[in-house]
């Protein structure tokens, strides 16, 4: 098994006054070599948005992008015609195929929005591009791993066009399971959402990361209750 541990205070950051970031990888006017990605996972952004403002609109093409809504609530317009508002508990992807552009906005006047964003490169390009949310706080299961990205249109979750699975696990105090990483030539890149979690000899505080390959599984115990993403894609194309 390889690792690489990327700590939540080695992150690129951003301050923008009404957006505070921090990006796991390269992003923007953060440039690291060596943290351009993860396998084919591009961008962990770390948002947060101040009340009333946000990300007007803007183009993206070719890529795969999911948003997790951490606390606040976030109005989504694009050119596709769609209009929501995401919340804690739902998550949404937008395929950004042949091109797409959209605005993402904090939909409250009195009330800081977080999220994370997160990029995935797509199997094909030029694809047509598609949206989609759900909620899944329905679904969450205390104590184990919850699907809420694969490949797959008719599997739990949203869907995307990449070998990818993405599960949370909200962990109580030494829980601990095994997770089977999903495809032959995957990696995972698992990150805290909250809490401390351990993997292997390694503990990761809360927003640190660390990327896991060459293996088919490992343990994810936490240490107190946690919150953890992980985030399973092709190591290479």
């Amino acid at each position: 098994m390889q690792t690489v541990y990327h700590a939540a205070d080695s992150r690129g950051n951003a301050d923008h006054g009404w957006l505070k970031s921090r990006h796991t990888f390269s992003f923007a006017d953060y440039y690291n070599p060596e943290r351009m990605h993860f396998g084919l996972l591009r961008v962990i952004n770390d948002d947060h948005v101040t009340a009333g403002m946000g990300f007007g609109t803007h183009p993206h093409r070719d890529m795969e992008i999911i948003s997790l809504p951490l606390s606040g609530d976030l109005a989504h317009r694009d050119s596709m015609g769609n209009g929501s508002v995401i919340r804690n508990g739902d998550i949404q992807v937008m395929s950004a195929g042949t091109g797409v552009t959209h605005s993402e906005m904090n939909a409250n006047a009195d009330q800081d929005v977080k999220f994370l964003q997160i990029w995935v490169f797509p199997r094909d390009q030029g694809l047509t591009p598609r949206y989609q949310q759900i909620s899944i706080a329905e679904a969450a299961r205390p104590d184990d791993f919850q699907q809420i990205l694969s490949p797959n249109p008719d599997d739990e979750g949203v869907w995307i066009h990449q070998d990818a699975w993405f599960s949370l696990a909200r962990f109580s105090d030494g829980t601990s399971k095994r997770y089977d990483i999903k495809r032959p030539g995957n990696g995972v890149y698992v990150f805290v959402i909250k809490g401390q979690a351990k993997i292997g000899d390694i503990t990761l505080n809360e927003r640190d990361g660390l990327g896991v390959w060459d293996t088919d599984g490992f343990d994810v115990t936490a240490v107190g209750d946690a919150e953890i993403l992980l985030m399973d894609v092709p190591m290479g194309a």
